[in-house]
């Protein structure tokens, strides 16, 4: 079987080679441009909204309202190799997206961007009329466009429950999924959890075939947890009705030594991204874990590889700017980082 996830990759490229983008007095196509390798470069016009002005941004991830005291990192663009991605607009975003619904399924990083682009469509429309419900699906519906933007916590996909034994994560189970089938739109997530232990692990058994294990290679069981999400997508949803889409790895810098600059601590106190388009750090095992999944499914689905562009943005984290306590290294300011996946959500939406 031919790769499903290159040959979609390939037909997006192809149907918005005519699109044509300005950028700083610039024209460039699209065409046969990889969106996610380049560079972060300066853009004096940005950020594309005040983060201390949108209703939705949650304390944790709103770097300046915590008293980040530099903000070199609002002011960096990604900016592919052979193209320039088209700038997000708002308005263009939600008249396209009209009467449709937009659902993020995953964990906190799915979060991270969902809250940006909340911030992003807020900023576009400051004074159209919404609801904004918090419960267990965080909801905020543009009334006047009845676009809904939906977020569902659930950071492996497949089933966890409780019993005698403690919290069991069902690795070929997969049944909390009705909403799923009534979206437009689907974004989901899922890595980090995966490799947690100790009193961050989000299980006590595993369970495959009817068996339970205290553990297991995380690789291991990430891929058949993606394996169960893959085939239920590709028994249940008409991508002729519903566009799906897969977040990749975003990097953690926790370690100089994780992004190749040993002497480094972590991600507190820096200000800029590294330079260049290429990452000297070590890969993420999940990812070619990822791609193999994507790429034996029958229904399309469109990565998001934004690993390479948050790789180098080891300046863009809340650090000790969060309100946890703890250094975050691993979730992403906003207004910052998670609005450049949003622009490229909307290339592939909008074109």
């Amino acid at each position: 079987m031919e790769t499903t996830i290159f040959l979609y990759i390939h037909f997006l490229l192809l149907s918005i080679s005519c699109f044509i983008h300005k950028s700083n007095g610039l024209n460039s196509t699209l065409e046969n441009c990889n969106l996610f390798e380049g560079s972060w470069i300066i853009d004096e016009s940005y950020p594309p909204y005040d983060s201390l002005s949108c209703p939705f941004l949650r304390d944790d991830f709103n770097c300046l309202k915590n008293g980040r005291p530099d903000e070199f990192y609002l002011k960096y663009r990604w900016q592919p190799t052979a193209c320039n991605l088209p700038r997000f607009d708002g308005k263009v975003f939600l008249e396209k997206m009209k009467g449709k619904r937009l659902l993020f399924v995953g964990d906190s990083l799915g979060n991270n961007q969902w809250e940006s682009l909340a911030c992003l469509l807020h900023a576009a429309v400051p004074t159209s009329k919404y609801i904004y419900d918090k419960g267990g699906i965080i909801t905020l519906k543009f009334q006047e466009y009845g676009v809904s933007l939906e977020y569902l916590k659930n950071p492996f996909l497949v089933d966890v429950s409780h019993d005698k034994d403690g919290r069991i994560l069902t690795l070929d189970s997969i049944t909390r999924t009705s909403i799923w089938t009534k979206t437009d739109v689907l974004i989901f997530n899922s890595y980090h959890w995966w490799n947690h232990t100790g009193t961050l692990q989000g299980w006590d058994y595993l369970e495959v075939g009817g068996k339970r294990f205290k553990d297991m290679d995380r690789m291991k069981a990430y891929k058949i947890g993606l394996t169960t999400w893959a085939n239920w997508i590709d028994s249940n949803i008409d991508p002729t009705k519903t566009r799906v889409f897969f977040q990749g790895i975003p990097a953690l810098h926790f370690a100089g030594v994780d992004w190749g600059e040993p002497k480094e601590k972590n991600c507190n106190g820096q200000t800029k991204p590294l330079g260049g388009s290429t990452f000297l750090g070590e890969s993420y095992p999940g990812q070619p874990v990822i791609k193999a999944v994507l790429s034996s499914m029958n229904k399309s689905v469109i990565l998001l590889d934004i690993t390479l562009l948050t790789a180098l943005r080891k300046d863009g984290h809340p650090s000790i700017y969060g309100t946890s306590g703890q250094l975050d290294c691993s979730h992403w300011c906003v207004a910052g980082v998670p609005d450049t996946w949003n622009s490229l959500l909307y290339t592939s939406l909008i074109s």
